[in-house]
């Protein structure tokens, strides 16, 4: 069968151009502008800086870490550089899982869009745990049970993106701008308390290469990348906004790459700062680094509330991603079509609600290192899928329309896809039950692609146009 065949041959229950069957799903579009979109970008990933990342200490040491982290940023670099030209070209909702679509055909496409919906359903609950911890450590309310946080916050920032994407993109602009402060309040202080000791302060093992520097030797590089990852993950996350922006072919991929170039920044600050103030062993463990780091001084309680900011930013805008991405697969027929009804103010409200869920009853486990190595599966996965398609697409349709293109065409995505291959397998590496449990979720919804979904794709979406134009385009050459 080929690729494209549930686009020239749709169901009777397929949706037909002119039905009212898209009216029911529009977003609002014109909302967001290259810097709103950047501050997105910063948003997914901040609460990376605040938490996470540190696990990577007690797998790598400070310089498995370290060296992972010089990796995987260039990774993202050259992720980010191949999703603009992307996103520039095939500008929609659907983000990874449009690119896909078009350069795999439907069951790329659906792979793509699987992963990425794992990735943001479940990065939200890891980020719940953490800000878990940061309201316990402030004693806020008195609160000493994680759980009523997990449920206060699921419930009150899907009410507002509930409200409308404007009005949630604005209120996420500001908390990220606050946490960005918090950083900047976190380096002057963390300057003051940094010694270069602190930084190789775990004993070396007697793994392969074990060293003051590498305490857990050449494995450690490996098995550190996971958690490198959590420095960056989610911002490939800023296309998925394309349809509520003005003039996206612009300004998506200006908004993503500035997006980048503050991450790279703060991942570099966050981390020597954080580990030559507090220690590489301390901070190992910790489940708010950058506040024990500052230990009991005046700052660390600053640091502190600014960065439940920071988890919040980030919390807030992934379920922004996951609605949008949630919406588009639902929207084509890939899931089902229910999920992509909006309301009133053009969110898709069953989107919001039931990742949602699903993402609180994992947070109730407590497990937020788990639960990260989950969401760094699925990313993991998407980015290989993702620079396959950017690779395929330049090979197979050098003519499309690309307002922007990637700087080293081929070879850049080429690299990124490399390291993300190595970034896949990591992740069994360092916790197998997280990685199998993740695929063994991709089998289902591929299996319920094979059995159901591939049968009843909606024609009328803007990915389905796009792949059927590019059949369109190929028989008429």
């Amino acid at each position: 069968m080929s690729i494209d065949e549930p686009i020239r041959t749709q169901p009777p229950t397929a949706a037909a151009p002119g039905d009212d069957y898209l009216q029911k799903r529009q977003l609002k579009g014109g909302t967001a502008g290259w810097l709103l979109l950047a501050g997105l970008g910063v948003s997914y990933v901040v609460s990376g800086d605040y938490s996470g990342w540190n696990f990577g200490l007690a797998e790598g040491g400070f310089g498995g870490l370290a060296i992972a982290a010089v990796v995987i940023a260039a990774m993202y670099v050259c992720l980010v550089l191949g999703m603009a030209e992307l996103s520039s070209a095939l500008p929609a909702a659907g983000g990874g899982y449009t690119f896909a679509r078009r350069a795999l055909g439907p069951w790329g496409g659906f792979a793509t869009g699987t992963a990425i919906l794992i990735e943001y359903s479940i990065a939200p609950a890891a980020i719940a745990t953490f800000i878990g911890a940061y309201v316990e450590s402030l004693n806020l309310f008195g609160i000493t049970d994680g759980w009523w946080v997990y449920l206060a916050v699921y419930a009150i920032f899907i009410a507002i993106h509930l409200s409308g994407a404007g009005e949630a993109l604005k209120v996420m602009f500001v908390i990220t701008a606050i946490a960005l402060v918090g950083l900047i309040v976190f380096a002057v202080s963390a300057l003051g308390q940094f010694d270069i000791g602190n930084l190789t302060d775990i004993a070396p093992t007697t793994a392969a290469g074990a060293s003051d520097f590498l305490p857990y030797g050449y494995i450690g590089i490996w098995s550190a990348i996971p958690f490198a990852i959590w420095f960056f993950l989610a911002v490939e996350g800023v296309p998925l906004a394309a349809e509520e922006t003005a003039n996206p072919e612009r300004n998506v991929p200006r908004g993503i790459i500035a997006a980048m170039g503050i991450l790279v920044v703060t991942c570099v600050a966050v981390l020597v700062l954080t580990t030559g103030a507090g220690g590489a062993d301390a901070m190992s463990a910790s489940g708010n680094p950058l506040v024990e780091a500052l230990g009991g001084s005046s700052m660390a309680t600053v640091v502190n509330y600014i960065g439940l900011a920071g988890l919040v930013a980030s919390f807030f805008s992934i379920i922004y991603a996951y609605s949008r991405q949630l919406f588009a697969l639902s929207r084509a027929g890939y899931l089902p079509t229910v999920l992509s009804v909006t309301n009133k103010r053009k969110t898709p409200t069953w989107a919001l609600v039931v990742p949602g869920v699903i993402g609180f009853l994992l947070s109730l486990t407590g497990e937020g290192a788990l639960l990260l190595n989950m969401a760094v599966f699925g990313a993991a996965l998407s980015y290989v899928l993702i620079m396959v398609s950017h690779i395929v697409l330049r090979r197979r349709e050098p003519d499309m329309p690309r307002p922007y293109r990637t700087p080293g065409g081929v070879v850049t995505t080429g690299f990124a896809l490399v390291v993300a291959v190595v970034a896949v397998i990591a992740t069994f590496l360092v916790d197998t039950v997280a990685a199998l449990s993740c695929l063994g979720v991709f089998a289902v919804f591929m299996a319920y692609f094979a059995f159901h979904s591939r049968h009843h794709l909606v024609a009328a979406s803007p990915d389905e146009e796009f792949a059927a134009l590019a059949r369109a385009e190929e028989d008429l050459r």
